[in-house]
């Protein structure tokens, strides 16, 4: 009765049929992504888009998603998931001082605005696009997180003026369009600036919140009544998968934030660009076979 149900379900949202055994592994995957997404989030910052992305696009892809909305479903649940993530891990780097509130105010009207820009862009695009936009930005920071000199800093302190204002359109706009929290972004661009490393990596926690609300409801809006949608989905947000991934991610959110601040910022550095080159690679290789 259960597989009946399941494939009916399936059949009435998106004209396909799920055999129980597909949904069960999306489950115990999605559960999965969900630990990890939440460790990452709270030791380095980032929302767990850099997990829940493309294990959404490939688990999709095995449901037989259609190409043209698979990414994008991806992005805009990932999206929804960093909401209750960020909370979570900016309170809890705020515990330790390590969220820099004048640096938040300063740069959070940019990145909601540019977050707003990013998403309703995302949604003009292809989904083979946005796969690549995903893959490049994410193999470009790790490379700069993994070779760059440490200690070396382009300048004390982020640019006053329009140059602030940019970079955080751009962090809005850019992670929004890949389904990430910021910190992917957020770390480098403070590191550079000299901003200690979990500064950089408590800050870019709050920053998470500011792209995730925006850019959901973003992708909500513009997916309204596309065809194709997986069972379950809210515009480009996928709620099945958004129910399975929160629970974990809240749950291992703090134990990522006091990893953060026991281990050496050398290796907070080394693992987050491992964890964005396996991204990286993970969608490059989506986009060749």
């Amino acid at each position: 009765m259960a597989n009946q149900m399941w494939r009916s379900f399936g059949t009435e949202g998106s004209g396909m049929a799920y055999d129980i055994t597909e949904l069960a592994t999306m489950a115990l995957a999605l559960l999965v992504a969900g630990i990890g997404a939440g460790l990452l989030a709270g030791m380095l910052g980032v929302g767990g888009g850099i997990v829940v992305v493309p294990v959404l696009y490939h688990l999709f892809n095995m449901l037989g998603i259609p190409e043209d909305v698979r990414m994008h479903v991806a992005v805009g649940t990932s999206l929804a998931t960093i909401i209750p993530t960020s909370i979570i891990s900016a309170r809890a780097h705020a515990l330790h001082g390590a969220v820099d509130t004048v640096l938040l105010r300063a740069l959070g009207p940019a990145v909601f605005v540019g977050t707003l820009i990013g998403a309703g862009v995302a949604g003009l695009l292809r989904g083979d696009v946005l796969s690549a936009i995903f893959a490049v930005i994410a193999l470009a920071v790790a490379a700069n997180m993994a070779f760059g000199m440490e200690g070396v800093a382009l300048r004390d302190g982020l640019p006053e003026g329009w140059r602030k204002l940019t970079i955080g359109g751009l962090i809005g706009g850019i992670s929004a369009m890949m389904g990430i929290g910021g910190g992917s972004l957020t770390v480098p661009v403070l590191s550079a600036c000299r901003y200690p490393i979990r500064t950089a990596v408590g800050t870019a926690a709050a920053v998470g919140l500011i792209i995730a609300v925006p850019g959901a409801i973003g992708f909500i809006a513009t997916g309204w009544n596309v065809a194709g949608l997986p069972p379950g989905s809210l515009g480009y947000v996928n709620l099945i998968g958004f129910a399975l991934v929160v629970p974990t991610t809240m749950l291992a959110a703090p134990w990522g934030a006091r990893l953060a601040h026991a281990v050496r910022p050398q290796l907070l550095r080394r693992a987050f660009a491992a964890f964005l080159c396996l991204t990286a690679l993970r969608m490059i290789y989506g986009l060749l076979t």
